[in-house]
């Protein structure tokens, strides 16, 4: 093509044959088009001259713990930043005064909401408010960076809903940026008024601002007003990988985990449809018309002392795998909607903290989250990256589940997990509650899972996690079985290596939790295989084996 009829790919239309940045073909890696069309972007962008507000507007500038996006809607099927002055992305002011308007109204007089934003006031007339919304944009050109391609990876049905659909597809988003904003207004403000309006404008950041808030993006690291419940939490493990090749720590697989076990408890609960309502009422979900739920629940997590690092395997130099240790963070479960009384949110709190003490128990979070952390628990394996290890740190230790060698409180808290899911509220108010689906392959119904446990004496002492690599009896082997999955399979078995902790109390009368060194040993099994019978016989093989020859009792 001669260089006049070059048209650069953000001109072109995204339709086949010209411009689909969307579109991601696996066999290419990172020879997509959306990295031709960020490199393009890069190299038209003017990287030296920052765009400044004008001298009477007031500014300020926050930072963004993960990625942050901004759909422009100019671009069909592609969710891309807003481009504004010199070619740097954008945060429109349109944007900005929707945002600051539904946090005024939660903070202020509806009088002082009026003067500032502007509306139809109590005489019926419309009235211009005085500030003025002028946007943002990043403070520097840090944002520039090979990081702009994103990928986006729903995996419910294909995780939980017998697998399904599992595409993924591209956006492109700005990784941990810092935006400048900018105010000003018609009317001179006092120094308190102008407090009041950068308080309202951070009380929006918190809530999150752009595309896809509720799973992390668009996410500050203060949370005073909307924070609901917040986990410390530390964690290892496989890190996500980019089309590139580059890993990255993704703060959304705490949404996807948590939206995914309220699925899973509510499907063993009710019928399908209800439970499908429920986890949009709670963590949203797109759709058409009323499909489409802004949830009331999303997340933010800061790890100051996230260290990212490459594994590559000793034996096969050519597998290589991104892994992190997050350190001491902070995992804060945000209330979405203001409206709600203080008894609707005490109970949704009590229901986010079981949930989050049951995905703890039973698994981890990210890639691999149904095997325990192969490095940890079996050093020896040394193929592949398999698997993650969380735990709760110091602040978040009370929710540990302390037990003796009978498990027998793991058990009473599962009962209990299920029980109190039934009184939930918002459950409750559903209509026509019809009956559990435990046919779906990971309803938590009890016709459908079991969980079975033993106490380890330290992280050598896992029976289980050799059963994954090799025969766990002469002549028989789950490996590979629709039992525990495969390539392009999910498997029914989830492993996990649960600490245990111990509570005592200092001199001072303090609870004191100490680390015993010792874990419980789970295996989650869903053992209503649907394969062949040669698949059956494998899953009832390996029930009949831990029944009868090992130390794995029945919990629940």
């Amino acid at each position: 093509m001669p260089d006049h009829d070059y048209v650069p790919l953000m001109f072109q239309a995204q339709v086949g044959g010209r411009s689909q940045i969307q579109r991601l073909i696996p066999s290419q890696k990172a020879d997509q088009q959306a990295y031709d069309w960020a490199q393009q972007w890069q190299e038209a962008c003017d990287q030296k001259t920052i765009p400044q507000f004008e001298s009477h507007i007031q500014t300020r500038r926050y930072q963004f713990t993960w990625r942050m996006v901004t759909n422009s809607g100019q671009d069909a099927g592609v969710i891309r930043p807003v481009i504004g002055e010199r070619g740097w992305a954008y945060f429109p002011g349109s944007s900005m005064k929707g945002a600051f308007l539904r946090a005024c109204k939660h903070l202020c007089p509806a009088d002082e909401a009026l003067y500032f934003c502007g509306g139809k006031g109590k005489d019926g007339e419309l009235h211009p408010g005085i500030l003025r919304f002028h946007g943002g944009y990043p403070n520097d050109a840090e944002w520039l960076t090979d990081t702009l391609v994103d990928v986006v990876h729903p995996q419910e049905d294909w995780q939980g809903k017998n697998q399904g659909n599992h595409s993924a597809f591209i956006q492109i988003s700005l990784h941990q940026p810092t935006f400048v904003f900018g105010i000003s207004s018609t009317k001179v403000l006092t120094n308190d008024q102008w407090e009041m309006v950068w308080k309202v404008w951070q009380t929006a950041l918190e809530q999150g601002i752009g595309s896809r808030v509720s799973a992390g993006y668009g996410q500050i690291a203060t949370h005073s007003g909307n924070k609901l419940v917040s986990f410390g939490l530390s964690g290892e493990g496989q890190a996500s990988k980019l089309i590139n090749g580059q890993g990255e720590f993704r703060p959304n697989i705490f949404k996807a985990a948590l939206r995914g076990h309220t699925r899973r408890l509510f499907n063993g609960i009710t019928d399908e449809r209800t439970a499908d309502k429920i986890t949009k009422v709670l963590w949203g979900g797109i759709g058409k018309g009323e499909d489409a739920t802004v949830g009331l629940l999303g997340i933010s997590f800061s790890a100051p002392d996230l260290e990212l690092e490459e594994w590559r395997s000793p034996i096969n130099r050519n597998n290589v795998a991104p892994i992190y240790e997050t350190g001491d963070a902070i995992l804060d479960v945000l209330l979405m909607k203001s409206d709600l009384g203080q008894e609707q949110r005490d109970e949704l709190k009590q229901f986010t903290i079981r949930l989050m003490k049951f995905a703890l128990l039973l698994g981890g979070f990210g890639k691999s989250w149904r095997r325990a952390y192969h490095p940890r628990f079996f050093s020896d394996y040394e193929r592949q990256m398999i698997g993650c290890h969380w735990q709760f740190t110091r602040r978040s230790f009370p929710l540990y589940i302390p037990f003796r060698e009978d498990l027998a409180s793991i058990t009473k808290f599962l009962e209990s997990f299920h029980d109190k899911a039934r009184e939930f509220s918002w459950l409750q108010k559903t209509a026509n509650l019809g009956k559990p689906t435990p046919e779906i392959r990971e309803a938590w119904h009890q016709d459908n899972v079991q969980v079975w446990g033993r106490l380890a004496e330290d992280e050598e002492d896992s029976l289980a996690i050799d059963w994954l690599h090799q025969p766990y009896k002469q002549g028989l082997s789950i490996k590979q079985s629709e039992l525990t999955g495969k390539m392009g399979q999910i498997g029914r078995l989830w492993h996990r290596m649960y600490p245990k902790f111990r509570k005592t109390q200092n001199q001072e009368g303090k609870d004191v939790w100490k680390n015993t060194g010792q874990y419980a040993e789970l295996l989650t099994i869903f053992p209503n295989v649907t394969g062949n019978e040669k698949e059956q016989e494998t899953a009832r093989s390996f029930l009949r084996f831990l029944d009868q020859e090992t130390e794995f009792k029945r919990l629940w």
